[in-house]
């Protein structure tokens, strides 16, 4: 099974577009959240995701804030600021999609989980290997997949420890029997210096099974430009530039 996954699109149809059009043949998708907030798209972006057909789509903590399922007393100015443009922008339909996400993990089969945040807290950021080793101990599933940090990342249980690697544009990571949780990055606002949507192909075969980072370009000039004339704040307008 060969699995596209997607993480972050925070409302940029114009980056997740570029993604589709890049993306190597695939079975099916999978979404780890956050699929509005920041961008200028939001009812775009849900309609193409539906249009996917994911095996699977669960919700990061930026649908909750654009639905109204929290307030976003923990976001900063700026995200609360975006979360409430969105929620002005999302038909009601739009709203109640968002709404009946489901709340990661999920299991997707007998190898592989999701999750947006962590495994033990969907909203909980995984930077390091202290926050991985909990997170690895905590899966059901010997492969776990999440998002959230915006940062394309692989951790591995080797001999008792956890070893993390960043996941450079066009590497792959081979998975073997130890455990794992890889972060694709983010499609709709990279944070590890890198302007270009990131995303990730999953192939599980029951001997070679690896994740591929991957990276590609898009029309970051017209994604600037609708945020502009939506009048969302100019710091998330000028991040997309340069990947921070």
């Amino acid at each position: 099974m060969r699995y596209l996954i997607l993480s972050d699109i925070h409302a940029n149809i114009d980056a997740l577009e570029a993604v589709l059009a890049a993306a190597p043949p695939w079975d099916r998708a999978l979404v780890l959240g956050d699929l509005v907030g920041y961008g200028g798209a939001p009812n775009a972006v849900i309609d193409r995701v539906r249009g996917l057909d994911p095996m699977a789509v669960i919700r990061g903590n930026h649908d909750k804030a654009a639905c109204g399922l929290d307030d976003g007393s923990n976001f900063n100015q700026v995200a609360r600021f975006a979360a409430a443009w969105t929620y002005q922008q999302l038909g009601p339909e739009y709203r109640e999609y968002l709404r009946q996400l489901p709340q990661g993990p999920t299991e997707i089969d007998e190898q592989l989980e999701i999750c947006h945040g962590a495994p033990f807290d969907e909203d909980h950021y995984i930077f390091d290997a202290m926050d991985a080793h909990r997170s690895l101990q905590t899966a059901t599933r010997p492969v776990c997949l999440f998002g959230h940090t915006h940062l394309p990342v692989v951790f591995r249980a080797v001999d008792g420890e956890v070893e993390g690697a960043i996941g450079l544009p066009g590497t792959s990571a081979r998975l073997g029997p130890e455990r794992a949780m890889l972060n694709p990055g983010s499609v709709g606002q990279p944070r590890d210096g890198l302007r270009d949507a990131a995303y990730a192909v999953l192939d599980l075969e029951p001997d070679a099974s690896t994740f591929e980072f991957r990276r590609v370009s898009y029309d970051i000039d017209r994604t600037q430009r609708l945020m502009r004339e939506a009048e969302l704040p100019v710091r998330l307008v000028e991040r997309l530039a340069y990947g921070r």
